[in-house]
């Protein structure tokens, strides 16, 4: 959890700052976060909180991401698998994210509300810039959980990031966000916190300054439906339900890429104040219903928070 003495220095920094707005941050309930540990998605039996219950969003004084640069990392050693359209899936939807950027026509544009005291306004402008397969193998269990045969911890994770990134040459910084997606039968854990048991996903960052690096951890969301599935599948593939928590992570990545941006008084960010809430369907394919139409693609997304409209949206402000 947040040190009590950092959120002192916020509330009092909150107070002076006429721009901020939203309820007065709480220190005695950082909700949906744990030390750099963000945006952690509860499993459904988690997830009973009322997004209201915590007021608007309110700005600490961080930066937010006026645009972004997504990176997809594959961790698929021989012998793990995914569906057979999974890693095809999820490409064609950052690909369509950032196809989409500028229009108010998708949950994306919720975020653009939202500034930071350095260059404004966030912008809906983001780029895929490529997915990466990772045949690496996986190191020794570094947890344990009642999921999965393979548990890696966040500290695991974090280095096989850094491996892919030096192995290819790839950029560190505050502009660009590596998703680390791995396969069936793998769970992760933090502290005593585990996925498919506690969590369906979250974002965090390490290093700082030039080495400064962004990341969501994006474990195999219909391993354990009943606990992260989202329910549809407009694609018919297993990916639907890691894409709605994909959501969830780069939406809260770009208002509050470390923690000191934005989120109200209990520490939700805009996906955690509107987590497994998906709103209404506007159509239906074959193999489930749709909420978002992305770039001529069908999506079932989880609803985010607009301090606006003072509560979940899934189109515009």
């Amino acid at each position: 959890m947040r040190k009590l003495s950092a959120f002192v220095v916020a509330a009092v920094a909150l107070v002076a700052c006429a721009a901020a707005f939203g309820d007065q941050p709480s220190p005695q309930d950082p909700a949906g976060r744990s030390g750099d540990i963000l945006g952690i998605v509860p499993v459904h039996s988690q997830a009973g909180h009322s997004g209201g219950a915590g007021g608007n969003l309110s700005y600490h004084g961080g930066p937010v991401m006026h645009t972004n640069a997504t990176y997809a990392i594959y961790w698929l050693p021989p012998g793990y698998s995914l569906s057979s359209n999974y890693e095809g899936l999820i490409n064609q939807f950052l690909t369509d994210v950032a196809a989409d950027s500028s229009k108010t026509s998708n949950v994306y544009d919720s975020d653009t509300q939202y500034y930071d005291g350095t260059n404004g306004n966030i912008l809906y402008s983001s780029a895929f810039v490529q997915g990466i397969v990772d045949t690496s193998p996986f190191p020794a269990n570094g947890c344990s959980d009642s999921y999965t045969s393979v548990c890696l911890t966040d500290g695991q994770l974090q280095a096989e990031i850094g491996n892919v990134i030096s192995a290819n040459g790839l950029p560190h910084g505050s502009g660009t966000i590596y998703f680390m997606f791995t396969p069936r039968n793998v769970g992760s854990c933090f502290g005593t916190s585990c996925a498919y048991s506690s969590f369906c996903a979250y974002h965090s960052h390490f290093g700082s300054g030039s080495t400064l690096t962004l990341y969501a951890n994006m474990p195999y969301a219909a391993w354990v439906p009943g606990a992260c599935g989202s329910g549809q599948s407009p694609n018919g593939d297993d990916a639907d339900s890691t894409i709605n928590v994909a959501s969830h992570e780069h939406n809260e990545t770009i208002t509050d890429l470390l923690g000191n941006a934005w989120y109200d008084r209990r520490g939700f960010e805009d996906g955690d104040k509107c987590a497994w809430n998906f709103g209404s369907s506007i159509g239906s394919t074959s193999t489930g219903k749709y909420n978002q139409l992305i770039n001529g693609h069908t999506y079932y997304l989880q609803q985010e928070w607009s301090n606006r409209s003072t509560g979940c949206v899934l189109t515009g402000l």
